[in-house]
């Protein structure tokens, strides 16, 4: 990296520090509190409590790419495709999976979060890292104010840009978002409208592992690698993934006026309005597209068995897009003494359109190099109508006892017949001084295959599949005792009928009961500036030919943390991710998806963090050497998926700034 380049990003860095030094001068001892954050369940839009991202600790840890769970598989890049291998945190295949892979980057309306902060807030942060051809910066800003106590508006704008440390793995991902909120006696508002635009470029894996595991071998003695020379498979692909959506709740209240009166004027000294009910409308539209393109042939003959409609590259497109209304009557919780809880009911329509490269494949079909024959009937567009009845109900107050519970029946469409329950209790019990907290949950699914998974029409795939209903059963539940810093989470699946992509690529389903077992250990030890935490999971699943998984994972992360002359916090530790080796799925660059493959295991490596995290004023920022261990402990067969490397070693730095005006 050039000196020039280093100074550049130093100097973003300390600027806006000192920015946020100068803004908590200036506002003294103003405060957010008592500043409120929270997201709206999907269905009926109740508020969830949630957080203002200010908290400094493990601030680095949001920037490493192999990090976003304790057992990640990914191409590797900051901003890249990845899959959860921790079972019982991987979401199931969508309506539009060829966006799956991108979830974790995405800002969707189930993440949106609305503030009431009183008093204006922007946090602004920007962290980079590598050097000038692998680096990858990031640069991110969120507002929200207040026009009165009930009105509130918002934006945000995420900017992820980062070259890779291998060619032809560069990603540019630009994201920004307006919200607003209203919160009336009455009448209540949440709205929100979040657009993206992701391009990710497509190496198809480097060419041959040894570069990474043994690059003597391959480069006649010579041990060290420039890691952009290193060949793929691809060097023209790319996909592009774009997408809008926009959320609004609302919803009327019906009630009284609670009065408190002058107990020796009788004149009303206050008023409060307690609803009793409320009817809701909920609205959501989203539209997503994606787009594959390759410039060359030969190249695609190479990667892909087929190539159905192009044999000289690909240049295709598919989209989707929802509507859905729900509409609700809700019996609110806490009206008086008897309504210990809330219920409601609710109907929601949905309409799904699906737009396809081609209307029909038929006969015999040239591809390259070769000739095929595929008979494939698809319309160019579908659209879907489904009906879903359903009921729910919730304790949301009090300190001791809080559960919800859905339940939503398909009755219209292809979803006629689908069964969606699911819930959650929690209690917190006084023990030794302190508060446990025990939680079970669960759900039973039987719901039908997503529609591109029956019918899907591309150069490379294509497919006409009959998928009978996933049956999914799920228990579990979580145990805390805060006073030894101990957390415990145990849990079950059944899945029938389970849909996944197979070793061809193509999407198949198991008839036959998988059964998965989850147990996971979080153990943290604390003695004044010494810190060091500790998180192991077990996971089991009774297919490994059709449900791979890692069957061990751990992260644990090692520091201490102090205060310097009284203003600047400080965490300085040594952090490491480790799972066991075990089949990990591949990755299909035509299609965005991971799939099953039984040539290669990977996992048995050790990726270690150095790293410092500090906090002064309303500034927070972090300096990180990140795979400290790289060629000094464990292995070079650091590959969380076949034929693609994680990161090599690399310093990144970065800083967030509050500013509360």
């Amino acid at each position: 990296m050039k000196l020039n380049t280093i100074a550049m990003r130093c100097w973003i860095v300390a600027v806006l520090a000192a920015l946020g030094t100068v803004s908590h001068a200036a506002t003294k001892q103003t405060v957010l509190e008592p500043s409120v954050a929270w997201t709206a369940s999907s269905t009926l839009g109740l508020q969830l409590p949630s957080t203002i991202d200010t908290l400094f600790q493990d601030y680095h840890l949001r920037f490493v790419p192999s990090m976003m769970s304790d057992a990640w598989a990914t191409t590797g890049n900051y901003g890249a495709p990845g899959q959860d291998q921790i079972f019982m945190n991987r979401k199931p295949i969508s309506d539009f999976f060829l966006e799956d892979a991108m979830d974790a980057w995405m800002h969707t309306s189930e993440r949106q979060r609305f503030y009431n902060t009183r008093i204006p807030m922007t946090l602004l942060a920007y962290s980079t890292g590598g050097n000038k051809y692998s680096n990858q910066d990031r640069t991110t800003a969120v507002f929200s104010g207040n026009v009165d106590k009930r009105l509130q508006v918002g934006g945000h704008i995420d900017y992820l840009y980062s070259k890779g440390s291998y060619d032809q793995q560069a990603d540019k991902e630009f994201t920004w978002g307006l919200s607003g909120s209203y919160t009336g006696d009455r009448y209540s508002l949440m709205t929100a409208l979040n657009h993206h635009n992701f391009t990710v470029k497509e190496s198809g894996g480097i060419t041959n592992d040894l570069y990474i595991t043994d690059p003597a071998q391959v480069q006649g003695g010579e041990t060290r690698v420039d890691n952009k020379s290193i060949p793929t498979n691809l060097t023209t692909a790319q996909s592009n993934l774009e997408g809008t959506q926009f959320f609004m709740n609302h919803r009327y209240k019906v009630g009284f006026y609670r009065y408190r009166r002058d107990s020796v004027t009788d004149t009303v000294i206050s008023r409060t309005y307690i609803p009793v009910t409320s009817f809701i409308w909920n609205l959501d539209f989203k539209h997503s597209r994606h787009k594959f393109l390759t410039q060359s042939g030969s190249e695609d003959a190479g990667v892909f068995d087929h190539s159905y409609l192009s044999a000289t590259g690909t240049d295709e497109r598919t989209s989707y897009w929802h509507l859905t209304n729900t509409l609700g009557i809700s019996l609110l919780e806490g009206f008086n003494h008897f309504a210990r809880f809330g219920l409601s009911a609710y109907a929601t329509h949905e309409i799904r359109r699906y737009t396809q490269v081609s209307d029909t494949l038929t006969g015999n079909v040239d591809v390259w190099p070769t000739s095929d024959s595929l008979t494939i009937t698809a319309p160019a567009r579908t659209t879907q109508n489904l009906l879903w009845v359903g009921g729910q109900l919730t304790k949301q107050q009090g300190s001791t006892l809080h559960y919800m519970a859905n339940a939503r029946f398909g009755v219209l469409g292809p979803v006629a017949g689908d069964i969606d329950i699911d819930g959650n209790i929690d209690v917190r019990l006084p023990l030794l001084g302190d508060t446990a907290q025990v939680t079970a949950f669960g759900y039973f699914r039987n719901e039908a295959a997503p529609y591109l998974l029956q019918h899907f029409i591309s150069n490379h795939y294509a497919w006409s599949n009959d998928f009978g209903k996933q049956t999914r059963f799920r228990v579990g539940g979580e145990i805390t005792f805060p006073f030894t810093w101990t957390r415990v989470n145990v849990g079950y699946e059944t899945l029938k009928n389970y849909l996944y992509f197979g070793t061809d690529a193509l999407p198949a389903q198991c008839s036959s009961p998988i059964h998965v077992l989850s147990l996971q250990a979080k153990q943290d030890l604390h003695f004044k500036a010494f810190n060091w935490e500790n998180r192991l999971t077990f996971q089991t699943s009774s297919n490994e030919d059709v449900l791979p998984l890692p069957k061990f994972a751990l992260y644990s992360n090692m520091y201490l943390r102090f205060l310097v002359a009284h203003v600047l916090h400080v965490q300085v530790g040594l952090d490491c991710n480790y799972y066991t080796s075990y089949y990990a799925p591949t990755y299909n660059p035509a299609t965005m998806t991971f799939y099953n493959q039984t040539d290669t295991k990977c996992g048995n490596f050790l990726f270690a963090n150095l790293y410092a995290n500090f906090k002064l004023k309303k500034a927070r920022f972090y300096v990180m050497y990140s795979h400290a261990n790289h060629g000094l402990i464990g292995n070079n067969n650091y590959f969380a998926i076949p034929h693609y490397p994680l990161n090599p070693h690399r310093i990144q730095f970065g800083v967030s700034v509050d500013f509360a005006n």
